[in-house]
């Protein structure tokens, strides 16, 4: 990461926190607009995606509006990040009773798109007395990574580096023979190494890690849906996801993608996904015969060329 990427996050924790809440939300309010008006990468791959999801152009007066929106919510994510040791919104939860009794020496993997603030569910999660063991990114510099990870530990998530599958992996099955909470983010495979699916009617891959790790240890798989209402975050737990038949890592990542995909539906300005979620559409037959010259050969050239 840049250094001034790094000076950033460093301004968040040390001002953010302090500002009084209305000031906080208007100036996370006018970053999102100037976000929003600069159209950057991020912003236009925002679009691409929610067109996906509501079926509709990237450039489309819907979408526009959606990603708008989806833009305030994602830098209302990072204002709520950085006030996550402090006084917090309110988060209500749905189906809070699927999980196991306290106990239980049956652990629950939580598999959660990228909506709402995930940080702030787990926070409020802990509080109930559900401590939250997830994986995370390793960010350069390490002072920034281990700075995520202390802001996280100070609210009840352990958070396991993803690059250090030889420790991490073995972490998380203990906590969940533990009968603890696994939280995992699994909506986008960032390693290229996930498991194919139809998310949103489209082919993509999803990660392994969530039906792989609840075979493998026994624990219930439950999918999660997050969206802000009004001040406060919801979080819905859904029913738990119950491997049968063969391919059964495949076919529980699909039944994953499918509540994913419904629940993104219904609150589509909340996912804020600003990275590629589908591969690029491979170009049409006559498009690849056009590239490659084929269509340019014959007598007349400069007039295929016209039509």
């Amino acid at each position: 990461m840049r250094g001034g990427g790094w000076v950033l996050y460093r301004l968040g924790w040390a001002v953010v926190a302090r500002l009084p809440d209305r000031v906080a939300r208007g100036l996370f309010f006018l970053a999102a607009e100037v976000v929003w008006w600069r159209r950057g990468a991020g912003v236009r791959q925002l679009c691409a995606n929610l067109g996906q999801v509501a079926g509709a152009a990237p450039d489309s007066a819907l979408v526009r509006r959606l990603a708008r929106l989806g833009v305030r919510s994602y830098l209302r994510y990072w204002r709520e990040f950085f006030r996550l040791s402090g006084a917090r919104p309110p988060v209500t939860f749905e189906g809070l009773d699927r999980l196991p009794a306290a106990g239980s020496r049956r652990g629950v993997i939580l598999a959660l798109p990228h909506s709402g603030n995930w940080d702030l569910a787990g926070a409020a999660l802990a509080e109930l007395g559900h401590p939250v063991t997830t994986v995370g990114q390793r960010l350069r510099p390490e002072a920034l990574y281990q700075r995520f990870v202390d802001a996280r530990a100070a609210v009840g998530i352990e958070v396991l580096p993803v690059d250090e599958p030889r420790r991490t992996v073995p972490a998380l099955r203990r906590r969940l023979a533990e009968g603890g909470v696994v939280c995992l983010l699994a909506d986008r495979d960032v390693t290229g190494a996930g498991l194919p699916v139809r998310l949103h009617g489209r082919d993509t891959t999803m990660p392994a890690g969530p039906a792989r790790l609840a075979l493998s240890t026994g624990a219930a798989l439950i999918p999660v849906s997050l969206w802000y209402s009004g001040r406060g975050l919801r979080v819905h737990l859904h029913e738990e996801i119950v491997a049968s038949g063969r391919g059964q890592a495949t076919a529980i990542t699909q039944a994953l993608a499918d509540v994913f995909t419904d629940a993104i539906r219904r609150h589509p300005q909340d996912w804020h996904v600003m990275q590629p979620v589908w591969p690029p559409p491979r170009p049409a037959p006559s498009a690849r015969r056009s590239s490659s010259g084929s269509e340019a050969a014959g007598p007349h050239p400069r007039r295929s060329r016209l039509r």
